[in-house]
């Protein structure tokens, strides 16, 4: 009876996060099955050609979409899930900085793409097309994106659900009506349905967040180096993903560059079952990490149990279902259950080092991190590029396993470095305090053996 009991009680306090897991992953899992639906629709309907200059446009526009904002959304996280009153100041500053950011990157990064996609015959049109994408793709979905974060912020995860799941849903809907239903068959016609798709969620983002208080305009100047530490990272980790897939976009032909595309999307659909986890534990992280690293360390060996399991089980997910793709998206991409195959296992390794380094930047390190991702981001995009130049696709695949790897050697060993480092400085802290009590005592146990010898003499 007291196992049943203790078995009980146990079972209670972990299903409160059951919940909140079973809700956030489940809202994941229908946001990635949308947008493979999204790709297939797209894909089918644009064939290898056309769909492969999308994936090159979007390979850019995923590494843009990390430096607009410069970091914004994270520190709005990290700051508001500490203390609410910071809101309004966060969500102005992320909204100039998003604007400012995103103006740049909208601007140059038509300039440079249209130099190497034709989108249209006219010069102006072609350059107009790119410019929309780059919009829709960069500074749209940073505003949805950041919609999302401030419902985690306030530890709202059934709104911060919908807003993934409602997004996802919209662009499937724009994908199926424009292609299915309007015959939708470039990616010229598909950017002025995508755009659209986009200003509709947007539009019901802002609606739905305008209740939790209006924005107040202005730098919140501590947290810009601490955006840009954030950020940083994931600009060159873009980068670094998406070196390859430009390499074998000049070394082969446009069904393997669409082949490999879809398969890095489906690599990053069976993270979302990670990221679920982390967007969850995200807030208590910063506050248990609040006065140090090492006050987290129980937290992270729980977060490190739960990932393990659920990223080897994504990974056998994809394995096992990768036969059904030429099913969804054509039978034309050859090359795509292959791809697929080799990359799936690579979520193990990913979602290895995320652990440490989520835990890191939870506790404000966003330096040490940026360090860690920033270098093995730089060091991966050589070895990708070489080695996708010297044998693709063979060695494309060979280094992102020993990229990978070597990541997570890397990011654990930081971690533990930065765990030592908090203990001793919270035993500094402390050691005045101590020796502080110590000359107390000391004073005090000298006043009455004073008055002791006294009384006696008396």
């Amino acid at each position: 009876m007291m196992i049943l009991a203790l078995a009980r009680v146990r079972f209670q306090s972990i299903f409160p996060l059951l919940i909140a897991y079973s809700t956030s992953g489940g809202s994941l899992v229908v946001s990635s099955a949308a947008q493979l639906l999204t790709f297939a629709i797209l894909a089918k309907t644009l064939g290898a050609n056309e769909f492969s200059l999308f994936v090159g446009i979007m390979a850019v526009s995923s590494i843009a979409i990390h430096l607009c904002g410069l970091g914004g959304a994270e520190s709005l996280v990290r700051r508001v899930a500490r203390d609410l009153q910071i809101y309004p100041a966060l969500l102005g500053h992320n909204i100039i900085l998003i604007i400012a950011s995103g103006s740049v990157l909208v601007i140059g990064g038509s300039v440079a793409l249209n130099f190497f996609f034709t989108l249209a015959d006219s010069v102006g049109t072609n350059l107009a097309i790119i410019a929309v994408m780059m919009v829709t793709n960069v500074v749209l979905t940073r505003f949805i994106l950041l919609t999302e974060q401030i419902f985690i912020a306030h530890s709202d995860f059934i709104s911060a659900n919908k807003v993934v799941v409602g997004y996802a849903m919209t662009r499937t809907a724009a994908a199926a009506l424009g292609c299915l239903v309007f015959g939708v068959s470039s990616v010229a016609e598909w950017a002025a349905w995508q755009f659209v798709a986009h200003v509709v969620v947007l539009l019901a983002c802002i609606r739905a967040i305008r209740p939790l208080g209006k924005p107040e305009f202005r730098i919140v100047r501590e947290e810009v180096p601490l955006g840009l530490y954030f950020s940083v990272p994931f600009i060159l980790r873009a980068v670094r993903q998406n070196a390859d897939l430009l390499v074998l976009s000049l070394m082969t032909s446009a069904e393997i560059v669409a082949s490999y595309g879809i398969a890095r999307r489906m690599l990053e659909s069976s993270y979302l079952a990670v990221e679920a986890v982390h967007r969850l534990v995200y807030p208590g992280s910063a506050r248990a990490a609040k006065s140090g690293l090492h006050n987290a360390i129980q937290r992270v060996r729980k977060i490190l149990l739960a990932v393990s399991s659920i990223s080897v089980a994504a990974a056998v997910t994809v394995f096992v279902c990768a036969p059904i793709l030429p099913y969804l998206f054509g039978a034309e991409y050859v090359s795509l259950v292959t791809f697929v195959r080799y990359l799936c296992w690579l979520v193990v390794p990913i979602a290895l080092w995320s652990i440490p380094m989520e835990a890191v930047g939870a506790s404000g390190h966003q330096s040490a991190r940026a360090l860690v991702m920033g270098v093995g981001s730089v060091a991966g995009a050589a070895i990708a590029a070489c080695a996708t130049w010297y044998a693709p696709p063979t060695g494309t695949f060979v280094s992102f396993y020993f990229i990978e790897i070597a990541m997570v050697i890397a990011a654990w060993s930081m971690f533990f470095r930065l765990v030592r480092h908090d203990r001793r400085a919270e035993g500094l802290r402390q050691q005045p305090q101590e020796g502080t009590r110590s000359e107390d005592d000391t004073r005090n146990h000298a006043e009455k053996r004073e008055m002791e010898i006294d009384r006696k003499i008396r």
